[in-house]
């Protein structure tokens, strides 16, 4: 049975997309199957593309991003993942004031890994930060999945 794992953030085009196309591709070198991953944003304009920043440092290490577009956060997305990873924990309170009954399985990622802290967003920055940004992404969901793979076993 498939698990879903879905990463929030405000606007869907810089940091839970990045973060979306990056799970997969570290679910694929972890040989990690049966986990779906899903990307939507708070206040996103649903169907606009992943800011070019965003998609310019993710094909730095062979992402693609470029076919992205953007989805607003519903309550039933929240209901049909397993596990929801948000960028900040003013994302995290503003899903959990819609939904309490999903506090057990809404964390920001930061928290979720055991880092107090959130991801900080890079919109309208030059792409340097979005690598820095990516980076961090990249760590944090591989602790992330080793997690999750742990108590899913």
């Amino acid at each position: 049975m498939e698990k879903k794992i879905l990463f929030v953030c405000t606007g869907n085009t810089c940091r839970s997309c990045m973060a979306e196309a990056l799970a997969r591709v570290i679910a694929e070198e972890m040989d990690l199957t049966g986990v779906i991953f899903a990307s939507a944003g708070i206040m996103a304009w649903p169907g606009e593309k992943a800011a070019e920043q965003a998609v310019q440092a993710l094909s730095e290490q062979g992402v693609e991003l470029s076919h992205h577009q953007a989805s607003r956060l519903t309550p039933e997305m929240v209901l049909e993942a397993d596990l929801v990873l948000t960028m900040t924990e003013a994302h995290r309170q503003q899903i959990l004031s819609i939904l309490p009954q999903a506090k057990e399985k809404v964390f920001t990622l930061g928290s979720y890994v055991g880092i107090a802290r959130d991801i900080s967003d890079p919109y309208g920055s030059p792409v340097e930060v979005y690598r820095t940004c990516a980076e961090e992404l990249a760590i944090h969901i591989r602790t992330a999945l080793r997690k999750f793979i742990n108590m899913e076993v």
